[in-house]
């Protein structure tokens, strides 16, 4: 059976392709807006979503449209731009054409910027029964799991099942791990206690399990240890130089020192690591084995493949300064595909590229109210003054200004009085239904 055409004109002009509508591909089709290309971008989502802000559309101090914005009216009055909403199967380098759902579709540049996707290193019980936090429709059956335990717990008479319920497992310490635990325990301190009365929501744990020796390994060690003292203040137990072996839905096992233990909660919330959301079709040689990302040279050119890059997470550039590929930050991409633009501009007119550098802007992690730490150059910020400037960066990120004051509004409000109002279970969520859809959806690669 011949499969169908995307239904995409040809303008008989250069075409550039871009799979993936994350920071890296909006970034790419804003650059190219001057060029005399046609851009075509292909997601599975009609929208973009600030990944930073996922935690709190998770913890109900956002709701998710605040946090997401359609890419049709972002780029509405683009020239020569058109948006297809389908999944891309595969990429076939040697016709130079990329399957969809909806059929394939030519092209004279492609540029891979699907991203990443969590990594739950083959363990498939970690998998099944964990809550991993990458997508709009993870934040919201998160929110849904977290409210959904409590009126279990309310219902239940079996201490340990209650314990259970209210008990919440963070795997990972990095950014998404720390404000999602200082987040949690804000919830813990000064909400659920207000909503469920009849329950004695001190009894609520939150624990934060990471593989090393310290949260925020990406940053220095003063503004970690600033991050740990907040925490502990927030009343969440850190566990270190432990790893999780496995999880049953009930209880992890942990591994520390060889020894095993267990920690109890039907919460587990995986934020341990990511990998590469590379699409089918590439040679393995040009995939890496540990991080499923592209190899690219210093242009995020494929080498050895024509006309064809990678941006974002899902690329990894070996350099001397950074021998396993950049951190899998929104800057990284953003840059790159800034360069990029202008590289294809050089690539067409016959003119020489110019490789990438990054420069590194900064790193920032809030923990809850008035605590944060923020690193600019050598410059470290903690305490109030680094959480107002982590709100105003986060702000200043959104895209649409109707966002921007949602948002804004938002953490006014709860900076007043801690209230959360989207404590909304709008669906039950069930495991056994994310798995399916989960399970039907693993042809696709723009996730």
């Amino acid at each position: 059976m011949v499969q169908a055409t995307l239904d995409v004109p040809d303008l008989h002009i250069p075409r550039v392709v871009i799979i993936g509508g994350g920071f890296a591909g909006l970034e790419l089709v804003r650059s190219l807006k001057s060029q005399e290309v046609q851009v075509v971008l292909l997601d599975r989502n009609n929208y973009h979503t600030f990944q930073p802000l996922l935690y709190q559309v998770a913890t109900a101090g956002l709701e998710p449209d605040a946090i997401a914005f359609p890419i049709r009216k972002l780029f509405h009055n683009y020239e020569n731009f058109y948006f297809r909403y389908s999944v891309v199967q595969e990429i076939d380098t040697q016709q130079k054409e990329v399957v969809t759902n909806l059929g394939k579709l030519k092209y004279d540049y492609l540029v891979v910027a699907s991203g990443s996707r969590t990594n739950f290193f083959g363990n498939e019980n970690i998998r099944y029964h964990s809550m991993p936090l990458k997508t709009v429709v993870q934040s919201l059956q998160l929110r849904s799991l977290l409210l959904q335990n409590f009126e279990k717990a309310l219902q239940t008479k079996d201490l340990t099942k209650r314990e259970a319920y209210m008990n919440f497992v963070i795997v990972g310490g990095g950014p998404t791990g720390v404000e999602l635990a200082g987040a949690l325990s804000e919830l813990k301190n000064y909400v659920l206690p207000v909503d469920y009365p009849e329950l004695d929501v001190r009894k609520m744990q939150v624990h934060l399990v990471d593989a090393g020796p310290r949260v925020l390994a990406a940053l220095s060690e003063e503004s970690s240890a600033s991050a740990e003292r907040y925490l502990k203040k927030l009343g969440v137990h850190l566990h270190f130089n432990t790893l999780v072996k496995d999880y049953d839905g009930t209880t992890a096992i942990t591994i520390k020192d060889g020894e095993e233990g267990q920690l109890l909660g039907r919460n587990l919330i995986w934020s341990a690591g990511v990998e590469g959301n590379a699409p089918k079709g590439f040679d393995a040689s040009k995939i890496t084995e540990r991080g499923n990302r592209i190899l690219v040279n210093e242009f995020n050119q494929v080498e050895g493949v024509q006309n064809v890059f990678a941006v974002g997470d899902v690329a990894c550039m070996k350099l001397e300064d950074f021998p396993n590929g950049h951190p899998m930050v929104a800057p990284v991409a953003i840059q790159q595909a800034t360069l990029l633009a202008k590289n294809l501009k050089c690539l067409i007119n016959g003119k020489s590229l110019k490789p990438f550098k990054y420069q590194n802007k900064g790193s920032m992690a809030t923990v809850g109210k008035n605590k944060a730490v923020v690193e600019i150059g050598k410059t470290r910020f903690k305490g109030v003054f680094a959480w107002f400037i982590w709100m105003f960066v986060h702000i200043l990120s959104l895209i649409g200004l109707r966002n921007k004051a949602i948002v804004f509004i938002n953490w006014f409000w709860n900076y007043l009085n801690y209230d959360r109002s989207n404590r909304l279970i709008i669906s039950r969520f069930s495991k056994e239904e994310r798995k399916e859809k989960r399970d039907k959806g693993k042809a696709g690669v723009v996730i």
